[in-house]
């Protein structure tokens, strides 16, 4: 399964959604997770389009919308992907076991998250962490960012960041 990671978009009412290189990146994947600060549902609308989509619910997101949660875990064959947006603190402050159990009600395989605006990927004892970046305001500065790409192939698991021009 190939599913493409986005997080951090703050899309403002007034812009186009997505610049084609966002949607270039994810053209043949089989889900979309977006990890949260999304601010309006027609960027989830034209996600999508390219895939099925869950987004976990931002500090900055007042969204109600059935495809946004706090959190959500997904299956994919023996692994756990569990989705959120604020995690890397909870993380350094609890630990990851008690991270992952107050987050997820257990433990997961693959963290995404957002928040930070700066990409990530990390291995933590058995668990990959991924923070795909910010798409739009990497770093907070207003340019294209990146995204994810998340790969699990018969329980192997390949993460590349993808820097968009």
């Amino acid at each position: 399964m190939r599913i493409g990671l986005l997080s951090d978009t703050h899309i403002p009412e007034t812009k186009r959604i997505f610049p084609n290189p966002v949607l270039d990146a994810f053209r043949g994947v089989d889900l979309i997770l977006h990890a949260g600060d999304i601010y309006i549902p027609s960027a989830l609308d034209e996600l999508q389009q390219v895939a099925p989509v869950l987004a976990a619910r931002g500090d900055d997101d007042m969204l109600r919308d059935p495809r946004v949660k706090e959190r959500h875990v997904v299956e994919v064959g023996t692994l756990k992907v569990g989705l959120t947006h604020v995690f890397e603190g909870l993380h350094l402050y609890w630990g990851l076991d008690k991270a992952m159990e107050t987050e997820f009600g257990g433990p997961v395989n693959i963290i995404v998250f957002g928040h930070t605006h700066s990409p990530l990927v990390k291995r933590d004892n058995s668990v990959m962490l991924v923070n795909p970046g910010s798409t739009l305001l990497p770093h907070y500065q207003p340019k294209l960012g990146s995204v994810g790409i998340l790969d699990i192939d018969d329980g192997r698991i390949s993460i590349s960041l993808v820097e968009l021009k």
